[in-house]
Parts: C-alpha cells; sequence; structure tokens
C-alpha cells in the first residue's frame, strides 16, 4: 500500500499532520529483549513505559503496515473510561472491591493519556469534557436512570456520573427529543492518529526499533516469525487487537468486528451556539445498536456506529472498511439527531473492525513461564483501556509489585468464539437484534424484550 492510500484510511490519517511514509522494514533476523507485534495503541504504549521504566532494554515493534493503521487510527477519537464488561462480570471472576479498583484505574487513565500527550510535546487536540449520553425515549430514560442507579449501588457518586433533566440534557447537546441524559466527566475528545502517530515518533526517541511493513507470520515463546526473518525475544508481546485472527492457533481470541464513521465539513459557530458541545464532550444516546460522536478540534462533527456485518471466519479485508448502506444510516441518524445539518456536507467515511472477545472482557497478561504476553479484547473502547494495558504490561514484564498488575483484568482468560457458523450465525443475529429492539421500542415505547434475549451476545454481561 503506497504511502498516498495510507492518508486515505480515515479523516484522522488524512488530517493527522503527517505524510505516513512508511519506515523501514526489518532488515533481517534479530534479537532483543522485547518483541512486540503491533504498532498500534497497545504495543506503542507498552514499549513507551518500558522504554521510560528500563531504558537499557532493546525493544522492537513489529508492524505490517504502518503505527496507526488499524483501530488506533480509525475510531471515534473518546479516551474514555468505559470498560467493555460489567462491574457485576468483573466481580463474578474477582471481587466488588477489585472491580470498583479497576474502574477507578480506568478514570485515572483518562487523565493519564492527556499527560503523557503533553509531557512527549504530542497535539492530539486532548479536551477532556466528558461525555453526555442522550435519552430519547422513555424506555431509554428508564435505562439512563438505572445506570445511575447502579452506579451509587457500586459507590460511584455523582462526580463519577450523574442524571441530568431535559433542560440540563440540551444545555450539552440540543438534540431531537431529547427527555435527559447521563453526564460523566471521565472521557477526553482526542484525534486518534495525531497520538498513535507522536506515539510512534516519541518511541523511537527513547531508542525503540518500529519495523513497519513487516508482515509477522506466527508468535511463539521466545521468537517471532516475519517475512524477513526470525526476531527472538525474552518476551513476545502480541498486541494485534482485531487482527489476532490472522496469526496462526488464534482465529477464535477474538472476533473483528466492523464499526464505521462519517464525518462532517467544518460547521459555522452559529450551529454550535444551538447545538452545544462547547467543551466538545463526546456524546451517544441509549439506543442498542451502538452509536457515537465528538465535536473535532477544527469545528466538524465525526459520527459512527455499529451496524456493519461480522464477516465469516474472522475475515479482515480492506474492501470491508466501505459499507455503503452504513454510510447512509449514520449520516441519516446524525441530522435526525441534529436537523440543522440537513443539507451540510459530510467529507469522509471508513470502517475498521475492532477485537471482541467472547465474554466482552478485555485483558491484559504475562506467561512468565513462556514469555508471552498480551493484551485487548477491548471491544471499541480501546483508546484509553489500551494505555492502562500498556502501564501494565511494562510492570509486568519488568516484575514491578504495582497496584496495577493487581487489577482483576490481569490474567484474565475468555472462553474462545465458537467455531463456524455458529460464530457468524450468532454475532450477526447479535447486531440485527438490536436493530429490531430499537425498532421495538419506537414503535411500543417500553423497553425491548428482544433486547434482553439478545443481551448475551452483545451487551457488557
Amino acid at each position: 500500500m503506497a504511502a498516498k492510500s495510507y492518508r486515505d484510511l480515515s479523516f484522522w490519517h488524512a488530517t493527522a499532520n503527517d505524510l505516513l511514509t512508511p519506515r523501514t522494514p526489518l532488515p533481517g533476523s534479530a534479537s532483543c529483549d522485547v518483541a512486540i507485534v503491533g504498532a498500534g495503541f497497545t504495543g506503542l504504549w507498552t514499549a513507551y513505559y518500558l522504554s521510560k521504566l528500563d531504558p537499557r532494554l532493546r525493544i522492537v515493534v513489529l508492524e505490517r503496515e504502518v503505527a496507526g493503521f488499524g483501530a488506533s487510527g480509525r475510531n471515534g477519537g473518546w479516551c474514555s473510561a468505559l470498560f467493555p464488561a460489567s462491574w457485576s462480570a468483573v466481580a463474578r471472576h474477582s471481587s466488588r472491591d477489585a472491580a470498583i479498583r479497576l474502574q477507578r484505574a480506568m478514570h485515572d487513565t483518562v487523565v493519564e493519556v492527556g499527560r503523557a500527550a503533553e509531557e512527549e510535546d504530542i497535539d492530539a487536540y486532548y479536551q477532556r469534557g466528558g461525555t453526555v449520553v442522550l435519552a430519547r425515549s422513555k424506555a431509554q430514560l428508564r435505562r439512563a436512570e438505572a445506570e445511575v442507579d447502579e452506579a451509587r449501588e457500586w459507590s460511584f457518586g455523582p462526580e463519577d456520573l450523574r442524571l441530568l433533566d431535559e433542560t440540563e440534557a440540551r444545555q450539552q447537546l440540543d438534540a431531537t427529543d431529547v427527555l435527559g441524559a447521563t453526564y460523566t466527566p471521565h472521557c477526553a475528545a482526542i484525534h486518534p492518529a495525531r497520538l498513535v502517530r507522536g506515539l510512534a515518533r516519541a518511541v523511537e526517541a527513547r531508542g525503540v526499533r518500529v519495523y513497519e511493513q513487516t508482515a509477522v507470520r506466527s508468535i511463539e515463546p521466545g521468537s517471532v516469525a516475519t517475512d524477513a526473518g526470525r526476531v527472538r525475544a525474552d518476551v513476545v508481546v502480541r498486541a494485534t487487537e482485531a487482527y489476532t485472527a490472522r496469526l496462526p492457533g488464534h482465529r477464535r481470541v477474538l472476533a473483528p468486528v466492523y464499526s464505521l464513521m462519517v464525518v462532517t465539513d467544518p460547521l459555522p459557530e452559529s450551529f454550535w451556539s444551538e447545538a452545544g458541545l462547547a467543551d466538545r464532550q463526546t456524546f451517544s444516546d441509549e439506543r442498542h445498536l451502538l452509536i457515537y460522536g465528538q465535536r473535532t478540534h477544527d469545528g466538524r462533527i465525526a459520527f459512527g456506529g455499529r451496524g456493519a456485518p461480522y464477516h465469516y471466519g474472522s475475515s479482515v479485508r480492506p474492501d470491508y472498511d466501505q459499507e455503503p448502506r452504513v454510510f447512509e444510516s449514520l449520516r441519516k441518524t446524525l441530522v435526525e439527531l441534529l436537523p440543522a445539518l440537513r443539507g451540510v456536507g459530510f467529507s469522509h467515511a471508513w470502517g475498521g473492525a475492532i477485537g471482541m472477545p467472547r465474554d466482552w472482557h478485555a485483558s491484559v497478561g504475562l506467561e512468565r513461564a513462556t514469555g508471552m504476553g498480551w493484551a485487548g479484547g477491548y471491544v471499541g473502547d480501546g483508546v484509553g483501556t489500551s494505555n492502562l494495558a500498556g502501564r501494565t504490561l511494562a510492570d509486568l514484564i519488568l516484575d514491578r509489585e504495582t497496584d496495577l498488575v493487581s487489577l482483576p483484568w490481569v490474567g484474565h482468560r475468555s472462553r474462545q468464539w465458537e467455531p463456524e457458523p455458529l460464530r457468524w450465525l450468532g454475532i450477526n443475529g447479535g447486531l440485527r437484534a438490536m436493530t429490531v429492539a430499537d425498532a421495538e421500542e419506537a414503535r411500543t415505547r417500553r423497553q425491548s424484550l428482544i433486547a434482553r434475549m439478545a443481551m448475551p451476545l452483545l451487551r457488557r454481561n
């Protein structure tokens, strides 16, 4: 893929202030202390904190395309404190206190990403304006109220999540049919490609070797096989997220599920004075089939959502990034939310895969006996979680006894996905169920029975 086409991957890549010229590939067989497979957020944060903690380490990062090619350069730009598994699900594998500690660590991570970017002089347009999730029907409002009640039960106060009435919600974002909303301050809007490309430069400045255009064929204890040769290492870290299924023996570890985005042309100040988002709050609503948006640094709306199909056999291909039907649905949904956008142009549309574990439980870990490390399974909430993963992996690799290594996601193992065709039927059936559930609620004005039945596959259970 030529350098020019990397800029065409997404709005974020096109506006990253980076030519995206590929770095030199791995020249041949090599040896190092730590080999990291994948130059996205997970791999680069891991290299970053390792190189800070022990500058003597020989660290190699291997990337098939260019740093930030995948989800790290294509996501919605939410640096959030969202963890994909629910508190109760985390507690079932650990304890109530451990689940709360993990959530508090996620809150801290939002701040840490901004601190690290500032320290490294990475201008990722970071702004911690929080997240507003609108309730636009009575059924959605009941879900919002239940979420706040649950937060109180888990010791999280109004400083973490609060319920807004209609007036307060419209002050945040004056969308159609708003009855209320939830608001959390624990999220920052960012430009993800500027952040990931800046991280790549930061780790190189610390002596980390980043090899792009280097396809990894397999990983095993002590070595990574590439087209250019074998890299031997004491520790091998898998940081491949949605691309994990390409590795032999890993096809059923994470399911690559596509999320798509569109972005408007720059909007005039008169629009923002009416619509809101004065602090660049990220936004969504309480529908079942996820949507997400942000006000970009240059005054656009970047808006995305699910709805693209899962592809048989965990396949990931460039042509899957383009789903005209989903793009049109996203534009229509955004105009329904904000009718003042009718007639406004959309400059970019793109897509990419996220990694979904069978139990929606992200994880990080290191097998000391084999030296094999991993992190991922973020289900689209990886911008912040990957930073926590990188810090945790650095502590695990260096055998540091810190609070991070005792968090309950450390060492978690999700069960594998079902073999095909069950995987294809289950995931696509669940996605379809969420669409039908939203239509059911719009028709009956009651909470969906279909959504409850599909919950085990497509919610934080």
